[in-house]
């Protein structure tokens, strides 16, 4: 690393990645800094740069270096960040540390766990740790590559749905025909036996028998239809399911179709055409996902629909795992599944496409269609997708707004703008930043949000609750005004 390189490195100021220390005598909080970094995206660790940025180096001996190394030796399991002396001016360097993220984590510095949460270092809390661990081991060691308990077999699988979905496998070109088709065999093929012994991923995929509830509580569906906005309104219709995975998935797909409104409208040729609340090839994405991507180890953990009178949201247990974020949904990105065998099921069965490209089309989909996209939203014990319903659009009508005149929009600073060309539907922030190529929230709100909520450019749909996870932001009437005469 060249000085210039260094000096641009020191420019960004601290971050999640970055982290300065005015000299050695703060080698353990540094090491402490790359704990957290070996734990989270990786990044480099500066000795002889002090909290404002100041390049003032240090002297630097044979002796610097070994105290700098014997502190990194408490970290475990071992790690070993590449260690760089930059000469800064006279005698004077900068120690840096080039941390990459670890594949061995979680890592701790004298058996305690850090993380970084922006310029900070903290204190893992403990279910994060927990949940890094069963990363680590996830390849080998999970859920559902587990023997099945004492007592369940073959006789308490759906047979008739095992041959369905080979059938719907073979005609997708995903499996060949095997030369036995016998349960055991077809089992096998899916990756569901394994030395003979079944795994409990069949269990979750085909398991039908009455007396595996008490031992399977999490094969639950809840949905619900709320004649409100929140689940404090009268239930229209409250349904709970027990079952295997298609199972629910039918069960799931069924009470849509009970409640999902569909409007209609008369094309030229006096075609008509309808227009569901909803489009079914995304609430099916969704519904598959959840069931793919959730967390079977918790017992107590149940998949769950509520339809609200402007949103679906589907809610599986079990959060983002791999560094993956609500965000990154969003994006194109790699997706691990959490279960890759049941995952792989119901990619053969035709309900699944590659592995990470789901949300993406469940996007590209609502964009052909003229529909808000999807959210989602880490919740405390899984995650949440939040879809808006198509009747939840706002629609604009002319009103009398004496603030706003015609010489509004030269008064419109073009973050404004740009903000505004996404506000006709409704969307939240983590959405309005990627779509704006935003990554610095301080920044999006100082220079988008704020000017725009305060010019009565565009509104909150949850006005008495600012900090709503749910929040979303659509432009009002005077917004669309200024973004029309903008364009």
């Amino acid at each position: 690393m060249t000085i210039d390189d260094l000096k641009a490195l020191i420019s960004h100021g601290e971050s999640e990645c970055l982290e300065f220390k005015a000299t050695t005598g703060q080698r353990t909080e540094g090491a402490k800094a790359v704990c957290a970094m070996l734990n989270g995206q990786g990044g480099h660790v500066l000795f002889g740069v002090n909290d404002r940025g100041d390049l003032k180096g240090q002297l630097v001996t044979a002796h610097t270096q070994e105290e700098v190394d014997r502190e990194l030796r408490r970290l475990e399991p071992p790690a070993f960040p590449v260690i760089e002396v930059v000469l800064v001016h006279g005698d004077h360097s900068v120690i840096v540390l080039k941390v990459t993220a670890g594949t061995q984590g979680p890592f701790t510095f004298d058996g305690r766990p850090y993380l970084r949460q922006g310029p900070q270092t903290l204190v893992m809390p403990r279910n994060r740790y927990e949940d890094l661990l069963l990363e680590r081991l996830h390849a080998t060691r999970r859920w559902e590559n587990d023997p099945v308990p004492p007592g369940v077999g073959l006789k308490d699988l759906d047979h008739d749905e095992i041959r369905r979905v080979l059938n719907a496998a073979i005609q997708r070109g995903r499996m060949e025909q095997p030369l036995e088709q016998d349960v055991p065999a077809i089992l096998r093929g899916f990756g569901l036996i394994r030395d003979g012994v079944l795994l409990q991923a069949a269990v979750a995929l085909f398991g039908n028998a009455d007396q595996l509830e008490g031992l399977y509580p999490q094969f639950s569906l809840r949905l619900g239809r709320f004649r409100g906005l929140d689940k404090l309104a009268p239930f229209e219709d409250n349904r709970r399911y027990w079952g295997h995975a298609f199972q629910l998935l039918h069960r799931a797909e069924s009470f849509l179709l009970d409640h999902v409104q569909i409007a209609s409208r008369i094309l030229p040729k006096r075609e008509r055409e309808d227009l569901p609340a909803y489009l079914p090839e995304v609430t099916r994405e969704a519904l598959a996902n959840a069931l793919c991507h959730r967390d079977y180890a918790q017992a107590s953990g149940s998949l769950s629909v509520a339809m609200y009178d402007d949103r679906l949201e589907v809610t599986n247990p079990g959060g983002l795992h791999f560094g993956l974020t609500p965000e990154a949904l969003m994006a194109p990105h790699v997706s691990s599944p959490w279960n890759p065998l049941i995952a792989g099921v119901f990619y053969r069965a035709g309900i699944i496409e590659s592995w990470g490209s789901g949300t993406l089309r469940m996007i590209e989909v609502c964009r052909a269609y003229g529909r808000p996209v999807p959210a989602w939203e880490n919740e405390p014990n899984g995650l949440r997708l939040v879809l808006p319903s198509l009747q939840a659009t706002p629609q604009v009508t002319p009103q009398v707004t004496p603030q706003v005149t015609p010489q509004v929009t030269p008064q419109v600073a073009p973050e404004v703008l740009g903000l505004l060309a996404h506000c006709r539907w409704p969307r939240s922030r983590g959405e309005l930043q990627i779509l704006l190529n935003l990554k610095d929230v301080k920044h999006f709100r100082e220079a988008y949000l704020q000017p725009a909520l305060e010019a009565g450019l565009i509104e909150m749909t949850i006005p008495e609750k600012p900090n709503s996870r749910l929040q979303q932001y659509r432009a009002t009437a005077a917004g669309i005004r200024a973004l029309d005469q903008g364009e």
